[in-house]
C-alpha cells in the first residue's frame, strides 16, 4: 500500500496491540535501476535477522515463529522492487501481513512488540501533504486522490458519480420554447447538489486540500449548490474529459499545486515570525523535541528532507555519526524526526513541511508553541 492509503481510522488500528510477537520490518529503498537490484536481497537478510531474533525469544512458541515467518516469505514474495519508493515497511503477525511502499527514507530495522511501528508511514504520509481532486461536469464527476508526484482515481464516498440520462421530453420543449441550457437545467443543479453532499462526507472521513477542476459555469454552479466544494483551495477551470488520465491531470494541476505551496509557505513563515515576537518559538531538533514532548507545539515546520540520527541522553538530543569509532552513552535513535512528527501530530500539533534550506537559520526545524 502506500502512505496516502494511511487513513485516520486505518492508523488507529495498526497502532492497536496485537498479540505477542507483532514484527516491523523497515529499510531504505531505490526508485531506479540498477541501484534496486540490492532491495531485495537486502530484504531477505532483514527478514533472516527477524527470524533469527524470534528463535532466540523465549516466550515465542514454535508455532507462531513457523507461521510469521510464513507470512513473511509471503511478503517478500509480493514486493515488487519495481514500484519502490524511497522505503519499504513490512508489518507481519501470525495471522497477516502488510507492504507499505514510502516515499521517505526510512532506516534498516526490526521491531519485535505488540503494536507496530508508525512512526515512518506518519512522516512519510505528513511529507507527501495529499490532497483530493475533483473533476467536475455537468453529468460526470471524479475523485482523484493525489500527492505532488503522482494521482490515481479513488473510488470511495460515492465517487465517481454520473448523472441519470433522461430521454429527451417533446411536451417539455414545447412549453418553454427551447431545450434549456445544460447549466440552467435543473438536473444538472440536482445532480450537482449530490456531488457536493458526497464531497462533504468525504472530508468529514478524510480532511485534505481539495482543488477542482472543471468548465467554469460547471464550478460556479457546484458552489451554488453546497458549501463543501466552497473550501477548495485551488481551481482550474478547464474541461476534465472521464477519460483524462493522472498524468494529464497532474501536469494540469501543477500550477495550482504550486500556489498553494507557495501560500502556505508564506502564512507559516508569517506564523514563525510572530511566534519569536512573542517569544513563543523553538529552533533546532533539541528545542523542539522538548517542545513536542511537553505537549506545547502548536506548529512544527520541518524542511523536506530533513532526518538526523540522535543520541538521547537525560532527555536531551545530540546527533550522533554512526560511523565514529565510540560507544554511544545514551539511546540511538536513526529516525528521530520522523519520531517527532508524529507525536506532534498525536499531541494535535500542525505538522507542515518547507523546501529544503528554508529554515536553515534555525536548525531545519522549527515550531509555534502554544504557551
Amino acid at each position: 500500500m502506500d502512505t496516502d492509503a494511511l487513513t485516520a481510522g486505518l492508523l488507529q488500528d495498526l497502532r492497536a496491540k496485537r498479540p505477542y510477537p507483532a514484527l516491523s520490518l523497515t529499510m531504505p529503498t531505490h526508485r531506479r535501476a540498477p541501484d534496486n537490484a540490492q532491495d531485495a536481497v537486502r530484504l531477505r537478510n532483514l527478514v533472516a535477522e527477524a527470524t533469527s531474533r524470534l528463535e532466540a525469544d523465549p516466550d515465542v512458541t514454535r508455532e507462531v515463529r513457523t507461521a510469521i515467518r510464513e507470512q513473511l516469505d509471503r511478503a517478500v514474495a509480493e514486493v515488487d522492487t519495481r514500484r519502490a519508493l524511497d522505503a519499504l515497511v513490512v508489518f507481519a503477525t501470525a495471522d497477516e501481513f502488510q507492504i507499505w511502499q514510502v516515499p521517505r527514507t526510512a532506516p534498516e530495522r526490526v521491531v519485535v512488540s505488540d503494536t507496530y511501528l508508525t512512526r515512518n508511514l506518519v512522516a512519510a504520509k505528513a511529507q507527501a501533504r495529499p490532497f483530493w481532486a475533483l473533476t467536475v461536469s455537468a453529468d460526470h464527476a471524479t475523485l482523484w486522490s493525489g500527492t505532488a508526484e503522482a494521482v490515481r482515481e479513488e473510488k470511495r464516498a460515492g465517487f465517481p458519480l454520473t448523472a441519470p440520462h433522461e430521454a429527451p421530453n417533446p411536451q417539455r420543449t414545447e412549453r418553454i420554447g427551447d431545450t434549456p441550457s445544460t447549466f440552467s437545467n435543473e438536473d444538472t443543479r440536482h445532480f450537482l447538489r449530490s456531488v457536493n453532499e458526497h464531497l462533504r462526507t468525504l472530508l468529514a472521513a478524510d480532511p485534505r486540500p481539495l482543488y477542482l477542476v472543471g468548465l467554469a459555469p460547471a464550478l460556479s454552479l457546484l458552489d451554488e449548490s453546497g458549501g463543501a466544494s466552497r473550501s477548495a483551495v485551488g481551481r482550474v477551470a478547464k474541461g476534465a474529459p472521464a477519460d483524462t488520465s493522472p498524468a494529464e491531470l497532474l501536469k494540469e494541476l501543477r500550477p495550482a499545486l504550486d500556489s498553494h505551496s507557495k501560500r502556505t509557505a508564506e502564512e507559516i513563515e508569517g506564523r514563525l515570525d510572530a511566534a519569536r515576537g512573542s517569544r513563543s518559538f523553538a529552533g533546532g531538533l533539541d528545542e523542539v523535541w522538548a517542545a513536542v514532548q511537553e505537549g506545547r507545539a502548536g506548529l512544527v515546520a520541518v524542511e523536506e528532507h530533513y532526518q538526523r540520527t540522535v543520541e538521547v541522553t537525560e532527555g536531551h538530543l545530540e546527533p550522533v555519526d554512526l560511523t565514529a569509532a565510540r560507544e554511544p552513552a545514551g539511546q540511538v535513535r536513526e529516525d528521530i524526526v520522523d519520531e517527532l512528527i508524529e507525536a506532534a501530530l498525536d499531541s494535535g500539533a500542525e505538522v507542515v513541511f518547507l523546501a529544503d534550506d528554508a529554515l536553515t537559520a534555525h536548525g531545519r526545524i522549527a515550531a509555534a508553541l502554544r504557551y
